[in-house]
C-alpha cells in the first residue's frame, strides 16, 4: 500500500504543479514560460533555493530546461540524461525533448515554430545568462514574439521554497592557499586596466571563492557560497546574505579593502555605476536580469572572467598539496576496493553500499571535507549510463558476472579529486576485455602526449579517441574537463571535447589540471570509462616553440584483469607498469594490512 501511495504521489505532484504554473501564467498574461535549471551564478550544482526546475518537473538531472504552454510541457536535456529523464518523466504529462550538443538552443527553435506572432513568453531573467538571453530575445523578436524576463512565477507557486543558505563562510587556510587575496585582486585589477575598465562584476561562485580565498557550504559538492562581487580599481564589495561572515573574518576583509554588503544590494550598486564608466563582465556568467539595471551609458567590456584563467593555472605549492591529496585519495580507494573484493559473494552488496563505503573511506583521510560530485557506482547495464546514480528505487545488487563502474571524487583542503575505475565481478567476456583495452589505449595515448603550449584544448580530443575510433566505436561525452583546487570539479577554461568550439580562451597552459576519461558504452549491456587527472607541465623548448606534457596525478590501480594484453603495444605495457610502480610506492606508504596487500597485488607488472 505504501509503495502504491508513493507512485500515486509521483504521478499527481508534477501534474498539480504544472497546473498551478499555468494558472500563474494566465494571471500574468503569458502564453509560454521557460523554467531553467539555473541560478543567478551559473552554478552546475544549485543551492536548494534555486532548484525549482527539479521541484516542478521531478527530473533530478543537473542539466535541462522546461517549456510550458497552455497545452504542452516539454523538458529539454542532453544525451547524458535521456534514459534517466524518460524514467523520471514516465508518469507525468511532460514530454522528453532530446537535445544534442550541436543544438544547444533547440528549445528556441521549438518556441519560434509553435508560438504565434504576438504571443508572450516569460522567463526568470535572474537565472538566464546574458549571452543566452540575447540569442533567445533575437530569435523571438524576429518572429514577433514578446519576451518578458522580470517575473519569477515559481516564487508565486512554490510553497515552502527554501530560503537562501545561511551556513557560515570561512577562510581557506594560508597553508593551502599560498597566494593572498590582495595578490589575486592585484591580478584582477591588472586585467581590468588592460581593458581600460574601472569596474568588474562577478557572479560565478568559484571565481569569487578563489579571488577572496574564502570557502563555504552553500552548494552540494563544491565549497562555495552564494555571493556577487563588484571590484573597482581601489576596493571590492562582496554582496552576501546577512549573517554569513563573522566579526573576525569581516575585520580581515576590511583590512584588505574588501567590504561586505547585503546580497540584495547588488542590483542597486550596479545601477549606480555612472555613465561613461567601463564595466568588465563575462556575458556567459552574468545574468540578463542583473545587467538590465546597468545604465545605458555604461560601456560593457565583454571578456571571459580574468579569474577563470588565473585559477586554472595552479601554483607550485598548490600542486604539491594536490600530489599529497592524491596519495590520500588513492589510499581511500584502495581500502574500499580491498574491502569490496573480500566481501563480494559473502555479503549482500549493492551500488548504494559501495557509495557508502567509499565515502566512509575518504572521510577517514586527512583534510577530507566532502564529496566533489555524487558517486556513480553502476553495475552492468547501469554503467552504460554515463551519469547514472543509484537510488533506493534503482539499486542493483553486485553479484554474478559483469563490470562495475565506480566514478567518484572528494573535496580536500588541498585539492579536488575525480577518478573512474572498472572492477571486474565474476567472469568477464572477451568483448568486455576488448572494450576495456581500447579505452585504456585511448587514456594512455592522451597521458603520454607532448603538445605545443597554447594549443586549443578541444584539439587534443582526437588523441584519446583514435584507438576507439579505429574499432569504429565512439562515445558521446567530452574526454576531459578542467578541475579546480578545492573548488569546482568541473572548471574552465580548458575542455578536451570534440563538441566544443576551439577558441583562444581554451589554450592549454602550464599547471592546468585536466581530466582524461574516454569511454565505451553499450546500452543495456555495460559501460567502460577509465579516468585520471593530468597536470600539464613543460617538457622542452625547441626552435618550434615551447612544448608541454602531462603528469598523471591520480594514484589508483587500473585493474589488469580486464585487459586483453594482445591488444597492447610494448610501449603501452611499459607505461602501465611504470604507472603501477608509482602508485604502489606513493600510496603504499599510507596503507597497511589487507589494503596494502590488495594494492601490491593490483599493481603487479604485466
Amino acid at each position: 500500500m505504501k509503495a502504491q501511495q508513493l507512485v500515486d504521489s509521483q504521478v499527481v505532484l508534477p501534474a498539480k504543479k504544472i497546473a498551478r504554473l499555468r494558472d500563474a501564467m494566465k494571471h500574468a498574461s503569458l502564453d509560454a514560460y521557460i523554467v531553467l535549471s539555473a541560478d543567478p551564478h551559473s552554478s552546475e550544482y544549485l543551492p536548494q533555493h534555486w532548484k525549482g526546475f527539479t521541484w516542478l518537473s521531478g527530473f533530478t538531472g543537473s542539466a535541462g530546461l522546461l517549456v510550458v504552454t497552455s497545452d504542452f510541457a516539454g523538458l529539454w536535456t542532453d544525451s547524458r540524461y535521456w534514459v534517466q529523464a524518460a524514467a523520471e518523466l514516465a508518469c507525468s504529462s511532460i514530454h522528453l525533448m532530446k537535445m544534442i550538443a550541436e543544438q544547444e538552443f533547440h528549445y528556441i527553435n521549438w518556441l519560434v515554430t509553435h508560438m504565434a506572432s504576438g504571443t508572450k513568453v516569460g522567463v526568470d531573467g535572474s537565472t538566464l545568462n546574458l549571452s543566452a538571453a540575447r540569442v533567445l530575445q533575437a530569435a523571438l523578436q524576429a518572429s514577433g514574439i514578446h519576451l518578458y524576463s522580470d517575473i519569477d512565477l515559481l516564487n508565486l507557486i512554490w510553497e515552502k521554497r527554501p530560503a537562501l543558505p545561511k551556513l557560515p563562510v570561512y577562510e581557506h587556510n594560508r597553508f593551502y592557499a599560498p597566494v593572498g587575496r590582495m595578490q589575486k585582486l592585484y591580478q584582477i585589477r591588472s586585467a581590468m586596466r588592460n581593458k581600460h575598465a574601472q569596474w568588474h562584476f562577478i557572479s560565478t561562485l568559484d571565481d569569487i571563492a578563489w579571488i577572496f580565498n574564502l570557502r563555504g557550504s552553500d552548494v552540494s559538492y563544491s565549497p562555495v557560497f552564494v555571493a556577487h562581487a563588484l571590484i573597482s580599481l581601489q576596493c571590492a564589495v562582496l554582496y552576501i546574505p546577512d549573517g554569513k561572515i563573522d566579526a573576525l573574518l569581516r575585520s580581515k576583509l576590511v583590512q584588505d579593502n574588501v567590504h561586505i554588503a547585503s546580497y540584495e544590494e547588488a542590483p542597486a550598486e550596479l545601477a549606480a555605476i555612472k555613465p561613461g564608466s567601463r564595466l568588465l563582465i563575462d556575458p556567459r556568467r552574468v545574468t540578463y536580469g542583473l545587467m538590465k539595471v546597468v545604465q545605458p551609458g555604461v560601456k560593457l567590456v565583454e571578456v571571459v572572467n580574468p579569474s577563470i584563467f588565473a585559477k586554472s593555472c595552479k601554483t607550485e605549492i598548490e600542486i604539491d598539496r594536490v600530489r599529497e591529496t592524491m596519495e590520500q585519495d588513492g589510499a581511500a580507494l584502495s581500502e574500499c576496493f580491498a574491502w569490496l573484493e573480500q566481501t563480494l559473494g559473502r555479503e549482500h552488496i549493492t551500488e548504494l553500499t559501495i557509495d557508502k563505503k567509499l565515502t566512509e573511506a575518504r572521510a577517514r583521510r586527512r583534510d577530507f571535507v566532502f564529496l566533489s560530485f555524487p558517486t556513480i557506482a553502476a553495475f552492468n547495464a547501469n554503467s552504460a549510463l554515463p551519469h547514472y546514480r543509484a537510488t533506493l528505487q534503482s539499486n542493483t545488487p553486485i553479484k554474478g558476472d559483469g563490470l562495475l563502474l565506480i566514478d567518484s571524487g572528494g573535496q580536500y583542503l588541498g585539492g579536488t579529486t575525480d577518478v573512474t575505475r572498472i572492477i571486474p565481478v565474476g567472469r568477464t567476456s572477451a568483448e568486455q576485455r576488448r572494450d576495456f583495452t581500447l579505452v585504456l589505449k585511448g587514456m594512455i595515448a592522451l597521458s603520454r602526449l607532448k603538445f605545443p603550449r597554447g594549443i586549443y584544448s578541444p584539439m587534443l580530443d582526437a588523441i584519446a579517441r583514435a584507438p576507439i575510433w579505429d574499432a569504429c566505436i565512439d562515445f558521446g561525452h567530452s574526454t576531459g574537463h578542467g578541475v579546480g583546487y578545492f573548488l569546482s570539479v568541473h572548471e574552465g577554461p580548458q575542455v578536451i571535447s570534440r563538441y566544443a568550439s576551439a577558441e583562444s580562451s581554451m589554450a592549454m597552459e602550464k599547471n592546468m589540471i585536466t581530466s582524461n576519461e574516454p569511454g565505451i558504452y553499450r546500452p543495456g549491456k555495460w559501460g567502460i570509462r577509465i579516468e585520471n587527472l593530468l597536470l600539464s607541465q613543460p617538457v622542452d623548448t625547441t626552435e618550434f616553440g615551447e612544448f608541454l606534457c602531462f603528469e598523471t596525478l591520480t594514484l589508483c590501480p587500473i585493474d589488469i584483469r580486464c585487459i586483453e594484453q594482445s591488444l597492447l603495444r610494448e610501449d603501452e605495457i611499459n607505461w602501465l607498469n611504470a604507472y603501477h610502480a608509482l602508485v604502489r610506492q606513493r600510496v603504499g606508504q599510507h596503507l597497511s594490512g589487507d589494503a596494502k596487500a590488495w594494492l601490491e597485488a593490483r599493481t603487479e607488472a604485466i
